[in-house]
């Protein structure tokens, strides 16, 4: 089991620690309704350290990149960052990841913790092209400081600029103190706010200058059980439950970051199945029907007749109702359309929604 640089931190401050892709991690401290409503209402810091990141350097970068990735790095300009997905060879996904573009040549990837060892083998397997790879994952701590009052807690530690800072841009700056920081506007919460790249060596002295300067704003630490009910109040995928090897980028309704404009691993495939149509389709869900849905349970139609299985699924804090997602035999993907959840063998009624299902 692995400890991050900030693991003393959280077991000081009393936060319940369990495995998670390897690590030894802080799932909540004082309660996962209070986390989540500190981020959705004003400032909390997710230590997600665990997260895998690699630099990718040289002329055949951008190449590389549009190769193995759905989306198109082609398009990127300086300080932007960009939401993309590996597909294999067999119609699944590899991981999907965030990369960032520090110049024409150079590229910080940023990939699932549980998967840093598989994306590093795919990536240097297709990489022909002589770029060169560095695993920084070792070295690296991120700290998510999301929450709509972020930048105003957090503008006394850097000059640069937070309140401005668009989504999916980023910049690298003195923060707090350290030099080279990596502040990015993005995050899994959709509540705004940053991540914050920065060295093992000064994760502690970073994570005592934010607590400090959010105090007045009310800043709390947030486990990963509140990181889970805030991703799913917006719809976003998790690797592993919502996609995976298995899932195509089409069904699981990644059409946007998947750009036929180029040829990529399994393009073709994809752009057959695009044409003909998936015959299934990653949905949201609201229960109506009392109960909670959670991984795997079966979705069945009014007959009780199997048409898909959860993905995910909570109560959702914000809105205090049960929500999910899963997939579903693409005629019962209609929004509006009546589902049944099958909880401890009992058919709950659901409505398929659009996510979001939060919305600020």
């Amino acid at each position: 089991m692995k400890n991050t640089a900030l693991t003393q931190k959280h077991i000081d401050l009393g936060a319940k620690m369990v495995p998670f892709a390897g690590y030894n991690m802080p799932v909540q401290y004082e309660g996962v309704k209070v986390e989540h409503e500190c981020v959705r209402t004003g400032v909390g810091v997710f230590d997600v350290s665990h997260m895998g990141e690699f630099m990718l350097s040289g002329e055949n970068t951008i190449a590389l990149l549009n190769k193995v990735c759905s989306n198109d790095a082609s398009k990127m300009v300086d300080n932007q960052a960009q939401y993309t997905c590996m597909p294999n060879k067999t119609g699944g996904i590899v991981d999907d990841l965030i990369i960032y573009r520090q110049s024409e040549t150079e590229f910080f990837v940023v990939v699932n913790a549980s998967n840093i060892e598989k994306d590093w083998n795919w990536i240097a397997e297709n990489n022909d092209l002589g770029v060169e790879m560095a695993n920084l994952s070792d070295e690296y701590s991120l700290l998510a400081v999301q929450g709509p009052k972020a930048a105003e807690a957090m503008q006394s530690l850097t000059h640069l600029d937070l309140a401005n800072m668009k989504y999916y841009t980023f910049d690298k700056g003195t923060f707090a103190g350290i030099d080279n920081v990596i502040v990015s506007a993005t995050g899994y919460t959709g509540s705004g706010g940053f991540e914050l790249y920065i060295k093992n060596e000064d994760a502690e002295k970073v994570w005592d200058a934010v607590f400090e300067a959010g105090k007045d704003w009310g800043i709390q630490p947030i486990g990963l059980a509140a990181r889970d009910t805030l991703r799913l109040e917006m719809g976003f995928c998790l690797y592993g439950n919502d996609i995976d090897d298995t899932t195509s980028p089409l069904e699981a309704g990644l059409g946007w970051i998947t750009k036929f404009t180029k040829e990529f691993t399994n393009s073709e495939a994809l752009k057959t199945q695009k044409e003909a149509g998936v015959s299934r389709k990653l949905i949201g869900f609201e229960l109506i029907d009392r109960g909670v849905p959670r991984h795997d349970y079966l979705i069945v139609n009014a007959e009780g007749e199997e048409i898909g299985k959860v993905t995910s699924g909570t109560m959702s804090p914000s809105l205090n109702k049960a929500i999910g997602l899963g997939y579903v035999k693409k005629e019962y993907a209609a929004v509006d359309g009546e589902i049944f959840i099958q909880v401890r063998n009992k058919n709950l009624k659901a409505k398929v929604v659009k996510p979001p299902f939060y919305k600020a």
